[in-house]
């Protein structure tokens, strides 16, 4: 059995159950026009709005249940003189734009970021910042001596290479000469700071079995001029083998970083950059430096490793090279949003006190794509939140008042500006 709509006589209204049938009987678009409701009807927010996210039920001022289209479907609100003349039309798009406001707002573009003068917007902050980092107005003070950091960990992915070249690039741009030692045979240091280390490049390995000195080794960072460094090529993976039966196999770099060498080259700093192992290499760091520098990265198992780094230090401060101490301590790769990197912060700075410097260094996606570009983050991202960290931590070891005014003790340092009172050969 079929039953027919009723016809109802011309101008009269039908009613609000007749039209939900109709409407059902509809295909659905996706598209609700608003003005099949009573548009007057509505609030005069209605008209200004642009994208407008419909519910699965969507009740009018009528109660009557409309069928939902997409989530995101589109309104298209009808002329009527309650709307606003501000609203601006784009395509099917309508961007509401206050009578009050500038052109530019109905573009989406803020009235605080025109260029008024005195206007502010995070692009101008962020490159006035990168302006500040590329162009520093002041220079940092040089030490009274020459400083030598050997920057070792066992623990690998603790930002070890990172740190070495990004504290080594931000006294480099603010006026100290720098020298970075890649001892590590993946040569990920000197890929930062954009060194050919192919292999038959003029390398570390050479240096240490005694082929070249150090000053035929060297390259100049296209970074900086002030940036020096000694590349690593995949031939010092076999260097412990090789340095094995050698005399005085622990200070071969030792040797080959004396004074003289290194006042040719007047370099104010010489960072090492160690390898993840307690190896032969890392040892021959250890000897040619009389300061350590230990990046931990914000998490536990950073702390388990570190007190068999202090143990393999003190053994070489016992017989290899008594002047040698953990200077600097830097936390690396802080999450300010997890509670482990607050703890293991508390944990390092209770017990080493005044050698963990005050910058942490968080995490940053930036330093981690710097080196795909053979950059560092300082050149690649100079605005960046790790290059303006790692800027202030090479302030902080610039200023580090054990060092600024007398520089290493003079009972430490030999006449050609090494350690002494250490055994070179055995």
């Amino acid at each position: 059995m079929s039953v027919s709509a009723p016809k109802w006589p011309d101008g009269a209204t039908r009613p609000d159950s007749a039209a939900r049938a109709d409407a059902a009987a509809q295909p659905d678009s996706g598209i609700h026009d608003v003005a099949a409701h009573d548009v007057t009807s509505q609030p005069a927010e209605l008209h200004a709005a642009a994208l407008v996210s419909v519910s699965r039920e969507t009740a009018p001022s009528d109660g009557a249940l409309v069928r939902p289209g997409p989530r995101h479907a589109l309104i298209r609100p009808s002329p009527s003189p309650r709307q606003s003349p501000s609203i601006r039309q784009s395509g099917a798009h309508h961007v509401p734009c206050p009578p009050s406001a500038p052109p530019e707002a109905a573009r989406g573009v803020s009235a605080h970021a025109l260029p008024s003068g005195v206007g502010w917007t995070p692009i101008a902050e962020e490159a006035e910042r990168a302006t500040r980092v590329k162009h520093p107005t002041d220079q940092l003070p040089r030490p009274a001596r020459r400083r030598v950091l050997a920057v070792a960990n066992q623990k690998g992915g603790v930002g070890k290479t990172t740190s070495t070249v990004n504290l080594a690039a931000g006294l480099a741009l603010q006026g100290l000469r720098t020298l970075v030692v890649d001892l590590d045979p993946q040569g990920n240091a000197s890929t930062a700071l954009g060194i050919d280390h192919r292999a038959g490049t003029a390398s570390v390995y050479e240096v240490l079995l005694g082929e070249i000195g150090i000053i035929d080794a060297v390259a100049v960072s296209p970074q900086s001029s002030n940036l020096l460094c000694i590349p690593a090529t995949i031939d010092l993976a076999g260097s412990e083998i090789e340095l094995v039966s050698m005399v005085a196999r622990e200070s071969r770099l030792c040797r080959a970083l004396s004074g003289v060498a290194l006042d040719e080259l007047g370099v104010d700093y010489v960072f090492i950059d160690c390898p993840p192992s307690l190896g032969l290499l890392t040892v021959n760091a250890l000897v040619a430096a009389p300061e350590v520098l230990i990046p931990i990265q914000c998490e536990y198992y950073a702390l388990e490793g570190l007190g068999q780094l202090l143990r393999n230090i003190e053994l070489v401060q016992a017989h290899l090279n008594p002047a040698l101490t953990v200077s600097t301590i830097l936390l690396t790769m802080y999450d300010g949003r997890t509670k482990l990197a607050d703890q293991v912060t508390s944990e390092v700075r209770e017990h080493f006190g005044d050698q963990v410097l005050r910058t942490v260094i968080p995490r940053s996606v930036k330093v981690s794509e710097a080196p795909g570009f053979g950059q560092t983050v300082l050149v690649y991202d100079p605005g960046s939140r790790g290059a303006l960290s790692y800027l202030d931590a090479a302030r902080e070891i610039a200023h580090d008042h054990r060092y600024q005014d007398h520089g290493v003790p003079n009972h430490t340092r030999s006449a050609d500006g090494r350690p002494a009172d250490r055994e070179v050969s055995r």
